[in-house]
Formats: structure tokens, C-alpha cells, sequence
């Protein structure tokens, strides 16, 4: 990446500057690109519509950045996903709260937390990147941050979430049940939590990165997950590749998982096998917890080789380019 030092070195040597080609400057200037594509993935199979939203912009040549925020929007606006957004199933006091972040080829990060009253918490998590100095702004003080950018307060707190909310309260049992995108019909798995993760590689072979959730259903009120907590939930570094998580964000937290996994990449693991490794962290310093939790990795490095692995079976991620469109992949998983 062309930086200030180099532009000292170069500037000192001016007579030698001189006598190289055109090309040769670009050469020097300009960083190459590594993808001769632009790609994006996403958890679960919700992944697959927001991919074709997100590849609205990437098969324009537009910027990653812009294709995660218009991507992720898709679910976080879908009244049948209870885990994302809007129809997101609320806290135990009946409380509707939002988390999402986002990370750009720059190393810019926004992030918003227990956000209230937003239907869209990616594009005020942007703002907070792009208009304060902060990362991130939380509660009450992210939604009036949000009022002052013009997004409009609103109920997000549907009849069918509300409905559901107050069968819980019946038993006020909280007992998650795992992938719960791949469950029709079973009894709880309706109060179960997941996520919206996505990485994109635009066709100037830039990175970012997108994460957005509704957290826990009937969680503790103020509880905050993995899901805007940069390193986290989500993680990019334009050198080497991104990661994004699903599933229970403590044990996610506790390891740092997506920082974790784009370090790995780093070292020369591939996205797979650098996912593997931070599930194996989970189980070595919590191998009961692991096996009662889903957790899942997501990850994709600066060639577009992407790759995933979870704790159990059932987690799925899409995949979209210029070749497919619809991909929906099986994770592998430990258990």
C-alpha cells in the first residue's frame, strides 16, 4: 500500500524518478489486484437473497462496502426473519433491541449496539464509521444518534415476535436451540438467535465486511453479543482476508474468533482450516459448553478462496460471483 514514507523515498530520489517509465510509477503506486472476479458470501441460507442485493453493486464495479450495507439490509427488512432486523424477536422485557458493524478495505469500523426504535442498524453502524470518531455507540445514545442522521424512530416490535414473546413468558425458559434456519416445526426453535455475516471482494480486489442480528431472543435486556463487536463478529484486513461468526456470541467474544481466524490466514492457513482452528479453541477451553452451543466461522482471504466450519452440523453459507448466483453451502463441523 502506497504510504507517506514511500512517497519520502521516492520524492528524495528525484533525478533517478525521472528516468522511470510511466508504467513503472504505476507499478510502484498502484497496489495489484489478487481477484480476477468480485465476490460475496454470507451465513445461512437467508444469505442467498441478500448475496443477489449485494451483487447489485459488485457486478457494477462498485465498492465492497457498499455492497455488505445494501446486502445485509435485505434481511434485516424481512418481517419473516426473527433473528435479523426489524421482525427480530425481543429481549425479556419485551424490548426489540439491534446489533450490527461494518469494515471497510481501510480499516475503518462502525458499530451499533443495543440499538432500539432503527429498523436499519448497518446503516447507522456506517455513519458512526464514517461521521464520528467513535466505533461504536450503544443504547439510548446510538437511536438518538440515529434520529439525528434522519432515520426514522419507529415500533419494531411486530404482532407475530410480540405473540411469540408472550408464550415465553409462560415459562421464561431460555434454552437455545441450534441452526435454527434449518428447523421447521419444533417446538423452541422458533426462540433460537442467528445471524447476518457477509464478505465481499470488489472487482479493485478490495475487502469489507458486514454483520447484523437481533441477538438472543428473550435475552437479559442490555445483553450484547459477538455481532458489532469488531474482532469479534467481524473482522477485515485488506492484506490477507475477512471473517464474520453465527451462533452464540459469548464463546465468540471470549476468543476474538473472527480476528482470530483472519490471523490464521495471515500465518498461511487457509480460510477453512483457519476457521476449524478457532472452533477448536472453543472446545479446548469449554469442550461442555461446546457441544450443548452452535458457533460458526465464516471466512474468505484475498485470492477469494473462502471456506467455513461450526461446532455442529447444520450451518450453511451462500456464495455469489459472476459464475453463481444462488450457492447455498453445508459447513463442516467438528461434531
Amino acid at each position: 500500500m502506497y504510504n507517506r514514507r514511500k512517497f519520502i523515498k521516492i520524492s528524495a530520489a528525484g533525478a533517478s524518478l525521472a528516468a522511470f517509465s510511466r508504467s513503472a510509477i504505476a507499478d510502484t503506486l498502484i497496489p495489484s489486484n489478487d481477484t480476477s472476479h468480485p465476490i460475496v458470501i454470507s451465513t445461512w441460507d437467508f444469505g442467498i437473497v441478500a448475496n443477489k442485493e449485494a451483487w447489485k453493486t459488485l457486478e457494477k464495479g462498485g465498492r465492497a462496502l457498499d455492497a455488505v450495507e445494501a446486502g445485509v439490509k435485505i434481511p434485516e427488512a424481512d418481517l419473516h426473519n426473527h433473528t435479523v432486523g426489524r421482525a427480530g424477536y425481543p429481549d425479556r422485557d419485551g424490548h426489540v433491541t439491534l446489533d450490527a458493524c461494518i469494515m471497510d478495505e481501510f480499516g475503518n469500523c462502525g458499530s451499533v449496539a443495543a440499538i432500539e426504535y432503527i429498523a436499519h442498524p448497518i446503516s447507522v453502524a456506517r455513519l458512526v464509521m464514517e461521521k464520528t470518531p467513535h466505533v461504536m455507540l450503544v443504547g439510548e445514545g446510538a437511536t438518538q444518534f440515529a434520529v439525528e442522521q434522519g432515520f426514522k424512530k419507529e415500533k419494531l416490535l411486530t404482532p407475530e415476535s410480540e405473540k411469540a414473546w408472550k408464550e415465553w413468558l409462560k415459562t421464561a425458559k431460555y434454552s437455545p436451540v441450534m441452526n435454527i434456519e434449518n428447523k421447521q416445526n419444533i417446538q423452541g426453535s422458533k426462540y433460537n438467535h442467528d445471524t447476518i455475516g457477509m464478505l465481499a471482494i470488489d472487482a479493485k480486489g478490495n475487502l469489507s465486511g458486514a454483520c447484523t442480528t437481533s441477538g438472543m431472543a428473550f435475552k437479559m435486556h442490555g445483553r450484547v453479543g459477538d455481532s458489532p463487536i469488531i474482532g469479534a463478529g467481524l473482522y477485515v484486513d485488506n492484506e490477507v482476508g475477512g471473517a464474520t461468526s453465527t451462533g452464540v456470541g459469548e464463546e465468540v467474544i471470549r476468543n476474538v474468533g473472527s480476528f482470530l481466524v483472519v490471523e490464521l490466514m495471515r500465518q498461511g492457513h487457509s480460510p477453512e482450516e483457519a476457521c476449524k482452528e478457532a472452533v477448536m479453541r472453543i472446545i479446548k477451553k469449554k469442550p461442555e459448553t461446546a457441544k450443548q452451543i452452535q458457533v460458526g466461522f465464516l471466512a474468505i482471504n484475498k485470492k477469494g478462496e473462502y471456506g467455513a466450519y461450526a461446532l455442529q452440523p447444520g450451518f450453511s453459507f451462500a456464495v455469489c460471483n459472476a459464475e453463481k448466483q444462488d450457492l447455498l453451502i453445508k459447513g463442516k463441523s467438528v461434531y
